[in-house]
């Protein structure tokens, strides 16, 4: 039986259980914590293969993490082996003749768009983890502000080099743009949470990058008002990203940046960001959109300065919470016509849980695709306390997004953390099938086995 230094030979890549960091043992909330008897860096495919099968042979069950800012529970081990891909971090290749780059899966994010732009092309996918692995994109199908225009991290995997359950590496997907040979076995894998198998290797879509972007700001007085024009907007233009903010939540954001965010006396704002290949095309697109607006406060960004301050702001929102409190994130997409409806009840439940416990909720998000972020705040309670209101808030929450047709998952993924939302959303002939899927895919289950798919 191979020993596991003949595997990975440099020793300072094996780390024993009481060694363990405790940042390997969490989630990126750092709330909740597992244990495991291995912690090991592979940097090629092969050794991944390897320490797959070393893990069957010896009865281990194996947690995959990348940067650790899974936000449910998908990386927090319970025993057995961690496999850290941090170090599979490799541009493999650049193919402009395709616009395809293949990378490692351990690269981050801003790393990987960051090189692509130097070269004047584009990965679109902008989930608000830019320090993420690209891996772990995939493996929750992240999402992002300008999923409203480009779609989302599945829709720009073309190939997948994955170690499945026994140590066999698998390659699916192609440098093909129509690839409709078979069954698109790549799509299994993306969303799966790591419980199929390891991604090691991707190869992605690029784009060319852009010209010209723009960022405007339109102002309202009730989020209502903010959230009706949604349509109107989407029926006008298409536009790079379509963020809903009001105007208590945007003022975190400016206590914990620095900066002010424009059209202070609005009670709520639609941050849109336009692109194209001429500053002429996208005046158009802006100006066509203020007409069928009609009587709107607007401000338009008239430098990048501007710009990034603006989304700056956006961007600091769940940052400017941890700063003052423990938060839970949530994070729950609804059909679009329904935001204001989910947003109304947010309220509602706020202002309910607030003369009981005062418990106080932040919601902003997504507006043009309904992905609605929420951050439950602790402020001073109590584990007991921050337990029972979660509980509370959490069973309201998830019931209503079902009612109003939604699901318990935009781009986070399911994890530990949503199970019992999960099972209530998904029909049991789906989780069923689901099931079926995992264990053709890893009969042992030592693949995540803490993740949701095996406890449907």
């Amino acid at each position: 039986m191979k020993k596991l230094t003949d595997i990975i030979v440099d020793s300072d890549r094996i780390i024993t259980k009481d060694h363990i960091p405790q940042s390997h043992l969490t989630d990126g909330l750092k709330s909740h914590y597992g244990q495991a008897e291995i912690l090991v860096y592979p940097k090629t495919t092969d050794e991944v293969a390897q320490l797959v099968k070393y893990a069957n042979q010896n009865n281990l069950k194996i947690t995959t993490r990348g940067a650790g800012t899974n936000l449910v529970g998908s990386t927090i081990p319970n025993g057995g082996m961690i496999i850290d891909l941090s170090l599979m971090n490799a541009i493999i290749e650049l193919d402009k003749s395709t616009f395809t780059v293949t990378v490692q899966s351990g690269i981050l994010l801003q790393d990987l768009q960051q090189f692509v732009e130097k070269q004047n092309l584009f990965y679109p996918p902008d989930p608000g983890a830019k320090n993420a692995t690209v891996g772990g994109n995939i493996s929750t199908n992240a999402g992002g502000m300008r999923a409203v225009k480009y779609g989302v991290t599945r829709d720009y995997v073309q190939a997948l080099e994955v170690v499945m359950a026994d140590g066999t590496v698998l390659n699916v997907g192609s440098k093909n743009i129509k690839d409709n040979t078979g069954l698109s076995l790549k799509h299994l894998f993306i969303g799966s949470e790591g419980t199929l198998g390891i991604i090691t290797q991707c190869t992605l879509k690029l784009i060319a990058k852009p010209s010209v972007f723009e960022t405007l700001i339109i102002g309202f007085n009730t989020i209502e008002q903010a959230v009706t024009n949604i349509t109107t907007i989407l029926q006008t233009l298409t536009p790079t990203a379509l963020e809903f903010v009001e105007r208590q939540v945007a003022q975190w954001g400016e206590r914990y940046s620095g900066f002010q965010f424009p059209l202070p006396d609005s009670k709520a704002y639609l941050i849109i960001m336009l692109d194209g290949a001429n500053k002429q095309h996208i005046v158009q697109q802006r100006q066509q959109l203020l007409a069928n607006l009609g009587d709107c406060n607007y401000f338009i960004a008239e430098t990048i300065e501007q710009a990034n301050q603006i989304w700056a702001v956006r961007g600091s929102l769940v940052r400017a919470v941890e700063a003052v409190t423990e938060q839970d994130p949530i994070d729950i997409v609804v059909p679009i016509n329904r935001i204001a409806d989910f947003i109304h009840y947010t309220k509602q439940l706020q202002s309910q849980s607030q003369s009981q416990s005062g418990v106080r909720m932040l919601a902003f998000g997504h507006a043009g695709d309904g992905n609605i972020h929420l951050c439950i705040l602790r402020d001073g309670r109590d584990d007991k306390q921050w337990s029972e209101a979660l509980e509370q808030i959490h069973n309201a929450l998830y019931q209503k997004c079902h009612e109003l047709g939604g699901l318990p998952s935009a781009e986070h993924g399911i994890g530990t953390a949503k199970v019992k939302y999960f099972n209530n959303a998904i029909a049991q002939e789906n989780r069923q099938l689901m099931q079926l899927i995992k264990q053709q895919f890893d009969p042992n289950n030592i693949l995540n086995h803490q993740v949701y798919i095996t406890q449907l």
